[in-house]
C-alpha cells in the first residue's frame, strides 16, 4: 500500500512539474543499467533534485534472471547487491540511502533478514517493513529505497 502511496505521489509530482518543478529541480528517468530490463515498464531509479527513488529489488541473479536458492537470507544479501548495483549506476553507495521500504513474503522471516539488512546499512536510515502475499516471481523479499547525493 505505501509503495502504491509513493508511486501516486511520484506520478502525480512528476505531471504536475513536467519534469521540472517551480524551483527548477528536474526529474530525471533513468535508464537501467541491465540490458535484459530495457523493455521494463518502470525505471531502475528516478532522480528528483539530489533525492534517488530506487524501484524494489528482490533476490535475482540479474546474470541468470532467477531468485538464488538458498532461502530469506541468501535473497536479501542478492537484493542489497542489486540495491548496490543501481547506486554504483550514479556513483552513490549504501551510505547513501535514507529510507528503505521492505516487504517480506512471510513476517515470519523478520529476524534472518534483519541480520543480514543490519550489515548493510551500519548508518541506520528509516525503514519500513510489512509483509504481503505474491512478491514477484515468488520473491521471500524485495526492498525499494530513497538515497541522496550530498
Amino acid at each position: 500500500m505505501k509503495k502504491i502511496y509513493l508511486l501516486i505521489i511520484l506520478v502525480a509530482f512528476s505531471f504536475s512539474c513536467s519534469h521540472r518543478s517551480d524551483s527548477g529541480t528536474s526529474i530525471v528517468f533513468h535508464k537501467t543499467h541491465e540490458p535484459k530490463k530495457e523493455n521494463a515498464p518502470f525505471s531502475d531509479a528516478v532522480q528528483v533534485g539530489d533525492l534517488y527513488f530506487l524501484s524494489g529489488q528482490i533476490g535475482m541473479d540479474h546474470t541468470t534472471r532467477k531468485l538464488v536458492a538458498g532461502g530469506v537470507e541468501e535473497e536479501t544479501k542478492q537484493t542489497l547487491e542489486n540495491i548496490k548495483a543501481v547506486l554504483k549506476q550514479h556513483d552513490m553507495g549504501m551510505n547513501n540511502v535514507v529510507k528503505c521500504t521492505v516487504i517480506l513474503a512471510d513476517i515470519k522471516d523478520f529476524a534472518a533478514f534483519n541480520e543480514v539488512y543490519k550489515t548493510y546499512f551500519p548508518q541506520k536510515p528509516a525503514r519500513t517493513t510489512f509483509a504481503a502475499k505474491g512478491l514477484a516471481v515468488g520473491a521471500k523479499i524485495e526492498i525499494e529505497c530513497i538515497a541522496a547525493k550530498n
